[in-house]
């Protein structure tokens, strides 16, 4: 009789952020999913403070990601970060515990979706739902996941990339794989350290990946000046990198990620496929608004591949319009403990 007074949060727990969907207010929160702890294992700071802390703490303070690849790698202190953001998403003053639905990984094994509704539970959630990411990206995306229609969604964020096709509510065929944005960004990283004898933070490389970086070798390259800390001299040093640079440095990654979508295109009945060819692929996530992806994609499966509006907040938006209408995504839904 009350639960209309219950309120509903949807998180988007993201390797690299996490974003909190309040419905009727929309996203309240984005934040990154960084904590810090000290050696007495208490926890300093969560999301954007823990984040500017990174590779700049002393030795007594860790800042590190607690999810690794879309998954929980360290349970406490991701319990920790969950009652951090909870709290911050309904204020001080709220005592009623929320329903929470936090999204997961397709490729999610039923141990670690567990340890997800546990960890929420365990923040201070009254009922915790689990829904794969891929059926959330596509409900905020506003693809009517119902239809006896196939569509193909592509969610690709930090740790993982999850390509799914879509029908009646369900999901066809899927594949998640370890392989997104921190994998750019490693790549970066490594190719500065090869070819140019400088050595840069992740901050750095992510920031080069969003200002230069390129799916496509582009006729006009972008340029950037990046600073680090020379190999041979160990003094600090500054360096000019280019787009076309950038674009060969993270080749293998990005075939990594079209191989992806093709094994799932593998695995589709031929009457979704066509579906596909008609509709075309709907991307989604933040590392899939890298210049030139959605052309990449076209050119190597010869299907046509759209970037979602607002990308990067779909997953978010879908876990507020499931909560609202909880009996309507029901079967989609992983069901509280």
């Amino acid at each position: 009789m009350f639960s209309r007074f219950v309120p509903k949060i949807g998180i988007d727990l993201g390797t690299t952020n996490i974003l909190v969907f309040v419905p009727g207010e929309g996203i309240v929160l984005n934040e990154p999913s960084v904590v810090a702890v000290s050696d007495e294992n208490e926890v300093l700071a969560v999301g954007t403070e823990a984040k500017n802390m990174i590779g700049r703490t002393p030795e007594s303070i860790r800042a590190y990601r607690p999810m690794k690849d879309g998954v929980i790698a360290d349970y406490r202190v991701t319990e920790a970060m969950l009652r951090y953001f909870l709290r911050k998403a309904l204020g001080r003053f709220n005592v009623l515990r929320p329903e929470v639905m936090v999204s997961v990984p397709a490729g999610v094994s039923s141990t670690e979706r567990r340890a997800v509704v546990e960890a929420s539970i365990k923040a201070g959630a009254k009922n915790a739902y689990v829904v794969k990411e891929p059926i959330l990206a596509a409900i905020g995306a506003g693809i009517p996941i119902y239809e006896p229609q196939g569509h193909m969604i592509v969610d690709i964020g930090g740790g993982t990339i999850d390509v799914a096709v879509i029908s009646l509510g369900g999901i066809v065929a899927a594949n998640s794989v370890k392989c997104a944005g921190n994998r750019i960004d490693g790549a970066i990283i490594d190719y500065i350290k090869k070819t140019r004898n400088l050595s840069i933070g992740e901050k750095t490389a992510e920031e080069v990946k969003i200002k230069i970086g390129s799916a496509l070798p582009l006729e006009e390259e972008l340029v950037m000046d990046i600073k680090g800390r020379d190999l041979l001299t160990g003094l600090p040093r500054v360096t000019e990198v280019k787009t076309n640079e950038i674009v060969r440095a993270i080749s293998r990654e990005l075939r990594e990620m079209v191989k992806a979508i093709k094994d799932v295109f593998q695995e589709t009945p031929p009457e979704l496929a066509a579906d596909i060819i008609d509709g075309g692929i709907i991307m989604t996530g933040g590392t899939s608004q890298l210049r030139n992806f959605p052309e990449l994609i076209k050119r190597r499966t010869g299907v046509k591949a759209m970037l979602a509006d607002q990308a990067l907040f779909c997953v978010a938006k879908g876990t507020g319009i499931a909560l609202e209408h909880l009996d309507t995504y029901k079967r989609a839904v992983i069901a509280k403990r």
